[in-house]
This record gives structure tokens, C-alpha cells and sequence, in this order.
């Protein structure tokens, strides 16, 4: 495949009219359509339409993938629901990420160019559905997804040492959070080091819902109701919104270059988990192994010895691959015992034998070669 592209919009708010769908089924005839999103992939060609007037017009939400890297995500909010002066500070050295007006709404487009992932093939598919709880975030006041991408512009060193970090951390990290960390291909080092302290208003509980409620005006309260009532899903987010605002904000906030050691620190400490764990493993492997080994050697010892190198002879008979194989394994499990016993004669004597009556067999005679050379490694 040369190339991919897949695209998907989704509708939150307000659900598409039959006019809407019969205008984007217009647009593209192979597109999947339904009421709340359009979602289509390319192998040859390009998406008819602007992206850009697909979320002015239609969408909430819009995901694009490519097989080359690169990687977007939109959101549309209401304009009073996002300051530019609450996400400026975290903005100001990204140059992959815009946002604008169209109406009473505001768009904030993230593109990002020659993503590298761990992944070895994403469709793309689902990956929308696991971001979309990020505007719902937003919504509520919840600035963390613009912090991550300030933490891609410190990954990309374009931000100082000295500079403060515009929240005092990021924790905990929700499942949305992670996953946009993953899609943008932001070092999960820094995430991680990020996340190590809670965001001023990452967490609220009940008792803080319930307080805010208590000082709402009832001729308010009513309002609200109201509003949940016909059907308006973005009430629960005003009211998380303002309990943000009347949070006290910690007074603890880090430099780049704290992060960036602590990143260090992270990554060094998860390297040597992993040389353990591979160690481990390798020890794991050797002793069952050399079970085995035992296992087989004690067969050969019941067996005796005739019985073993006639077997052996007739692999060798069988005058194949598998047959050379087999008899090789008898052979170093036969030199292991005989080292053992201390007939290391009587073995060279039986192997000469064997190498002269069958010395016009190229490939066994090449296989025997190695049985010196290979005996003290698979005794290791």
C-alpha cells in the first residue's frame, strides 16, 4: 500500500440533518454517513472537501491519519467556553496548532507532521471515539490537553530551560490525555514526569460540586434544570467549569529543565527495568534449558549407549534435512554425557567411525564439523 489516508468526523452537539448528509454525500460517494459522523479512508486520492468547513459547518470533532506521519485533530467549542488569553501561554512556541472564530464557535486545529509512533500499523479506526472525551474536558475547563502540547514544543527544545511550566502539572492522566500523548507522539518520558503532579483542578469531588450548587441563585438553579431538561449537554460542563474557577491554584510549578531531568531520570530507571527484566528472562531460559538437557540426558543414560548410536545411524539414513538435524542433537547430547562419564574415547572412537562410513554425505559431514565448535556453548 502506498499510501493511506483516513478521515473522521463527529457531530456532538447537534445532529445531521438529511440536508446536511445528502451535501456531504455529495461530497464523497464511498463515505460512511450517518447522523452524527463521516468517515472514509483513501488508498488512492484525497478528501474531496476542506476539513476546515466540514467542522465550520457540520462537526464538533475530526481526526486524520496518514501512513507518512502525519497527524490532526479539530475540535469545535463554543467561543465562550475557550479565552485566548487562558491558552496563549501555552501556545506561544507551537506553530502546528491554530485556532480561529467561525461564528459563535472557536476551532482549535492541531497538525502535526512526521509523527513517530511505536505502533506498527493504526488504521485509525477508534482512535476518535478515545480522543472525544478531550472537548467534553475542554468544556469544563480542563486546560491539560493544551499543556500537552507546550510539552511537545519542550520535547522539540523549542522551549527555554528557565521557562515555568503553565500548570503546575498534569496528573492524573485520564485515558484521553494518554492517548492524544500517543497519537502526537509526545516523549512519554516527559508525559510521565508531567503527570507526577496533580493539575490544580484535575480532580473534583462531589463535596466540591455540591458546594458550588449550594451557592447557585435558585431563579439560576431553575434555569439550569431547564436546560437539562430540553436536552443541553453542556450544563454539567458549565457547572465543572466554575468549580475550576474557584479552586486555589498551587503555588508549585516546575522549569523545563526540572522536567527534562526528571524525564531522564524516568527513561534511565525504565532502560535498567528492562535490562533486568531481559536478564531475568535469559536466566528464566538457560534453566529451562538446561531442565531439558538434564531431562534428555538421563533418557540416554536409561536407554544405554548401542541403542542411541543406532538411532543415530538411521537419521543418518534418512539421508534429508530433518534426519541430519536429529541425529546432530543425539550427537551433542551423546558428547555431554560421554564428558560427563568420562568416555570421551570411546565417543571419538564411535564419531570416527561415523564420519568415515558416511563421508560422501556433503551436508551431514558439514553439519558434523560444528560439533566441536558448538559443544561448549550448548553445555553453557
Amino acid at each position: 500500500m502506498s499510501e493511506y489516508q483516513y478521515y473522521e468526523f463527529q457531530a456532538i452537539d447537534r445532529p445531521l440533518d438529511r440536508a446536511a448528509q445528502d451535501a456531504l454525500r455529495s461530497i464523497s460517494s464511498r463515505a460512511r454517513i450517518t447522523a452524527t459522523s463521516f468517515t472514509n479512508h483513501y488508498e488512492w486520492g484525497d478528501l474531496k472537501g476542506d476539513p476546515c468547513k466540514f467542522m465550520e459547518r457540520w462537526f464538533d470533532l475530526h481526526l486524520y491519519r496518514a501512513n507518512w506521519g502525519t497527524r490532526r485533530l479539530m475540535l469545535r467549542v463554543p467561543v465562550r467556553f475557550l479565552s485566548p488569553t487562558d491558552i496563549d501561554p501555552f501556545l506561544r512556541e507551537i506553530d502546528w496548532v491554530e485556532v480561529w472564530t467561525s461564528g459563535d464557535n472557536s476551532i482549535v486545529d492541531i497538525q502535526r507532521d512526521e509523527v513517530e509512533t511505536d505502533d506498527d500499523w493504526d488504521d485509525g479506526s477508534g482512535r476518535l471515539a478515545a480522543l472525544a472525551p478531550l472537548r467534553t474536558d475542554l468544556l469544563s475547563g480542563d486546560l491539560r490537553l493544551f499543556y500537552l502540547l507546550w510539552l511537545a514544543a519542550v520535547q522539540d527544545e523549542f522551549v527555554p530551560d528557565d521557562e515555568i511550566e503553565p500548570l503546575p502539572g498534569i496528573g492524573p492522566l485520564t485515558g484521553a490525555l494518554e492517548g492524544f500523548a500517543d497519537f502526537f507522539g509526545i516523549d512519554p518520558d516527559l508525559v510521565e514526569a508531567a503527570a507526577e503532579l496533580a493539575a490544580d483542578d484535575a480532580s473534583m469531588s462531589k463535596d466540591d460540586l455540591r458546594s458550588a450548587l449550594a451557592v447557585i441563585p435558585e431563579r439560576e438553579k431553575a434555569e439550569l434544570l431547564l436546560r437539562v431538561v430540553d436536552g443541553d449537554t453542556r450544563v454539567a460542563a458549565e457547572l465543572r467549569r466554575r468549580v475550576r474557577k474557584k479552586k486555589p491554584v498551587p503555588a508549585t510549578h516546575r522549569t523545563v529543565s526540572v522536567l527534562r531531568m526528571r524525564a531522564k531520570e524516568i527513561a534511565e530507571a525504565r532502560e535498567r527495568a528492562e535490562v533486568e527484566r531481559l536478564e531475568a528472562e535469559r536466566r528464566r531460559q538457560a534453566a529451562e534449558a538446561e531442565k531439558a538437557r538434564r531431562a534428555r540426558l538421563e533418557i540416554l543414560k536409561q536407554r544405554g549407549a548401542n541403542s542411541v548410536w543406532r538411532e543415530i545411524e538411521q537419521e543418518i539414513e534418512r539421508r534429508n534435512p530433518a534426519g541430519y538435524n536429529n541425529a546432530m542433537s543425539l550427537l551433542f547430547d551423546v558428547q555431554a554425557l560421554a564428558m560427563e562419564e568420562g568416555n570421551r574415547d570411546d565417543f571419538d572412537r564411535r564419531l570416527g567411525s561415523i564420519r568415515a562410513r558416511h563421508e560422501k554425505k556433503a551436508k551431514f559431514i558439514e553439519r558434523l564439523s560444528k560439533l566441536g565448535r558448538d559443544s561448549d556453548e550448548r553445555m553453557v
